[in-house]
């Protein structure tokens, strides 16, 4: 019979937690912008990925 309150009590807590995840998530804008993410992958990116420079290359390591 002790363990029923326990369990109640530990479900109490859990969903107390729960709640106050909801509300921190609901105040710091978490879920604001819930259509943009998903389209995102959609497009293409139009800039190209920066080439390396000459002198950023690193030479060929000699073999003795």
């Amino acid at each position: 019979m002790n363990m029923i309150f326990l369990l109640i009590g530990l479900s109490i807590f859990l969903a107390l937690m729960f709640l106050l995840a909801f509300f921190w998530a609901s105040r710091t804008g978490q879920n604001d912008d819930t259509c943009t993410p998903a389209i995102r992958i959609l497009f293409e990116d139009t800039q190209k990925p920066a080439e390396p420079d000459a002198d950023s290359i690193l030479p060929q390591q000699t073999i003795r």
